[in-house]
C-alpha cells in the first residue's frame, strides 16, 4: 500500500536546511497559515509547521522523498521501513489504549483500545495511522477510523462515558487520574474478553501504573501494564487515539445538532459563552447532561449551582 503522508519533528537547523533542499529540488513556495514554509512540486507537498517545528509530507511520492531526500540529507538517519529494527516492541502483540475529551468542557470522555500484532502494525503504518492530535481534519479522522476497524476486525474497544455518567464517576472517585484508571481498565478487560492470550497493554503516562492495575478486575490481573510518555508513537496507541477522537467528535456533533448550538472543543471563551447561553435558556442543571461540571467553566457560568474548584494545578497526562 502506498504511503501518502509522513510527519517528523525537526530542529530549527534542520528546518532551515530543508528549505534550501526543497529550493534545490525545484519546489515552489507559497504562504500557508501556521507554517514556517510550505513547498510543493507536482503532487507532493512539504509543510514545516511553526509548532515543533515539525515537517508534514503529503501527496504522491512521499515514501521516495522521505527515504532518498529527507532522511539521509536532513534527518541523518534511515527509519522509514526500519521501524522493526528501531522499535521491535511496536510489532509484538499488545493492546494500545488512549482517550479523548479529557480536557474539553463539553462532551464525553472516550477511551479506546486496539489490538495489534506484526501484520496489523505494519498495515497501520502503511495507511498513515498516527497520534490523532497531529490530525487536524475530522474527515481524515473518520476515514482512518473506518480503515482501522476494517483491519482489526472486532479487536478494538471504545468506552464512551457521557457527561452525566462522567460527573457521577468524578464525584465518586474524587480525581481525574482515578477515573481514567477505571476507564482504561474497563477497556482492557473488554479487549481481553476478545483476545485472552494478549499479555501486554500500553498507554500514555498519566499516573502511576498502579492506578490502572488497581482498577483491573478478573481479566486484567494477568496482563503486563506499561505506561510511557509519547506512547502515541506506538501504532496501537495511535489507532486507539483515532477511535477515541472519532467517538468524541461524533458525540459533540450529534448533541450540538439536537440542542441547536455548536458545542466547541476545549475551554475557550467561545465555550464559556455557549455554556452561559445554555444555562440562561435551560437552567444550570442542563450542564450536567452535556459538560464536565468540575471544570472551572461550570462555576463561572453558574456560581450558585456549581462550587468553585480547588486552585488549579498543572496536570500532565
Amino acid at each position: 500500500m502506498q504511503m501518502n503522508s509522513y510527519t517528523h519533528a525537526l530542529t530549527s537547523d534542520q528546518a532551515t536546511k530543508l528549505r534550501v533542499l526543497l529550493g534545490e529540488l525545484g519546489f515552489g513556495f507559497a504562504p500557508k497559515p501556521y507554517t514556517i514554509f510550505f513547498g510543493q512540486k507536482n503532487k507532493l507537498s512539504v509543510a514545516v509547521y511553526e509548532k515543533g517545528p515539525k515537517v508534514l509530507v503529503q501527496g504522491k511520492g512521499v515514501e521516495e522523498f522521505v527515504q532518498f531526500e529527507l532522511e539521509p540529507k536532513i534527518l541523518g538517519e534511515a527509519r522509514l521501513g526500519y521501524e522493526e529494527v528501531h522499535s521491535p516492541e511496536m510489532f509484538e502483540p499488545h493492546f494500545g489504549i488512549d482517550e479523548s475529551g479529557k480536557g474539553d468542557f463539553f462532551g464525553p470522555l472516550v477511551i479506546a483500545g486496539v489490538y495489534v500484532d506484526r501484520g496489523i502494525a505494519r498495515k497501520f503504518l502503511e495507511i498513515g495511522v498516527q497520534d490523532s492530535k497531529r490530525i487536524s481534519s475530522d474527515a481524515r479522522i473518520h476515514a482512518l477510523a473506518t480503515s482501522i476497524r476494517q483491519i482489526v476486525g472486532g479487536l478494538y474497544e471504545v468506552v464512551l462515558i457521557g457527561p452525566e455518567r462522567y460527573n457521577e464517576l468524578y464525584r465518586e472517585f474524587g480525581n481525574l487520574n482515578a477515573l481514567l484508571g477505571w476507564g482504561h481498565a474497563r477497556v482492557i478487560e473488554n479487549l481481553l474478553a476478545k483476545k485472552p492470550d494478549c499479555r501486554r497493554a500500553l498507554s500514555d503516562k498519566f499516573a502511576d501504573v498502579g492506578v490502572i492495575e488497581k482498577a483491573l478486575l478478573q481479566y486484567g490481573r494477568a496482563i503486563k501494564m506499561e505506561q510511557r510518555t509519547k506512547a502515541e508513537s506506538d501504532p496501537a496507541v495511535a489507532a486507539a487515539s483515532i477511535l477515541a477522537r472519532e467517538g468524541f467528535v461524533n458525540w459533540l456533533e450529534k448533541r450540538g445538532r439536537s440542542l441547536g448550538v455548536r458545542l466547541a472543543r476545549g475551554v475557550s471563551a467561545a465555550v464559556k459563552k455557549t455554556a452561559a447561553e445554555i444555562v440562561a435558556a435551560n437552567g444550570a442543571a442542563a450542564l450536567e447532561q452535556i459538560a464536565k461540571v468540575h471544570f472551572r467553566t461550570a462555576h463561572e457560568v453558574a456560581p450558585d449551582h456549581f462550587a468553585a474548584p480547588p486552585p488549579r494545578r498543572e496536570w500532565r497526562k
